[in-house]
């Protein structure tokens, strides 16, 4: 259940990682909110899961499998979307990988995957989708990150809160440069939040006293791409249920 509700008929978004749970339910609130929208992951099948709830929820939607770390990719992806959907308004970059192992003993592999999803995917899709808004006059881009990169990033994290911290820079300085155009840029930073709304999780040690859904951060997301942000940028909103006052 979507508790924020937004117009944005007429509007093209492309969503990143949406073969997951969060990303997943980020697309399927910007198509209710009238979108059309790219789903994009590497995972094919789960993707296709995304596609099909969008569409059975009424929305429009395309799949698109490929990877947004690599540069002739990420452009590949924003070309299919411009052509099958006539624009492309919102971005939202939410692809990551977790690479977890202690610090003295991460493999370079993993140290660099990670990175270059979490980070270089978001680089390369906000760097080009960024021209196209600035060509087309304005657009919206909204990073999701996780406490890991602003906050405490729990043991054998260190991929995590580098690439993390690396995209909230990314999203000031991204909100920096591309102002002039019209483009907003911010982040929704993400913790506590239950795998599906299904879950039996305990509740974190939060002052609201329970886990978070996807939903909740799809509603964060929205706000963020709806008219009644139209004077916000640069900013990360935090949403992990109050943890972070403790």
């Amino acid at each position: 259940m979507i508790s924020f509700s937004a117009n944005l008929s007429g509007r093209v978004a492309i969503v990143t990682g949406a073969a997951r749970d969060i990303p997943r339910a980020i697309a399927r609130a910007l198509a209710r909110a009238g979108a059309a929208v790219c789903a994009v992951d590497v995972n094919p099948d789960r993707l296709d899961e995304t596609v099909a709830l969008i569409r059975e929820d009424g929305g429009r939607a395309i799949g698109w499998t490929g990877d947004v770390s690599n540069r002739f990719q990420a452009a590949a992806m924003i070309e299919a979307t411009r052509e099958a959907f006539g624009g492309l308004h919102i971005l939202v970059n939410a692809a990551s990988a977790a690479r977890r192992a202690p610090l003295l003993t991460l493999d370079e592999y993993d140290w660099r995957r990670a990175i270059e999803i979490t980070l270089g995917g978001a680089f390369f899709c906000t760097q080009l989708v960024g021209r196209v808004m600035a060509d087309e006059g304005g657009g919206i881009i909204v990073n999701v990150t996780s406490t890991a990169g602003v906050l405490r990033s729990g043991e054998e994290a260190a991929p995590q809160a580098a690439g993390q911290a690396g995209l909230v820079g990314l999203t000031r300085q991204a909100a920096r440069e591309l102002a002039r155009y019209g483009v907003r840029v911010n982040a929704v930073c993400a913790a506590n939040i239950a795998p599906a709304p299904e879950s039996s999780a305990a509740p974190p040690p939060a002052p609201l006293g329970r886990v978070g859904q996807p939903h909740e951060i799809a509603s964060a997301v929205l706000f963020l791409c709806s008219d009644g942000a139209s004077f916000i940028t640069g900013q990360t909103l935090v949403v992990d249920g109050g943890s972070s006052l403790l």
